[in-house]
């Protein structure tokens, strides 16, 4: 599902042009949540999301986000990006609506974790968790 944004920017939801080596990067030099993490890892990932969104410079990729599911009653949002020179001109709203609101899971209960850009996802949405959220880090 390809989006036209306008100035040579577009959204796609095709695996196949995700630049890997470009989201890798940026999660892993770039992003509090992923800093480190290896490139086999991020390939995983993104082979096993169960979509993807990039967001598109005149074919640069300039932002991402995956999603996992179980298809019936929750979806994870994760890995959201937009590189610094992007920011600031509505794009990752763009990119987080277009993956949570224009495809095949948007009746579903979606999560995330984030500890910054509240204001972003409240206006898609979401809320603070109540007291009814726990978790469990890895322990690997």
């Amino acid at each position: 599902m390809k989006r036209e944004l306008g100035d040579g920017l577009e959204l796609d939801d095709d695996k196949a042009r995700i630049d890997r080596a470009e989201v890798h990067r940026f999660l892993s030099e770039e992003s509090y949540w992923a800093k480190g993490r290896p490139r086999e890892t991020q390939d995983r990932l993104i082979d096993e999301a169960s979509r993807v969104v990039g967001l598109y410079d005149d074919g640069r990729q300039v932002g991402f986000c995956r999603a996992f599911t179980d298809g019936v009653a929750v979806v994870y949002l994760a890995d959201v990006y937009v590189l610094s020179d992007y920011r600031g001109r509505g794009l990752g709203e763009a990119l987080v609506r277009q993956m949570v609101d224009d495809g095949p899971y948007a009746g579903i209960k979606w999560l995330l974790h984030t500890t910054d850009m509240h204001a972003l996802y409240r206006k898609l949405g979401f809320a603070e968790p109540s007291q009814k959220v726990m978790e469990r880090d890895s322990i690997r």
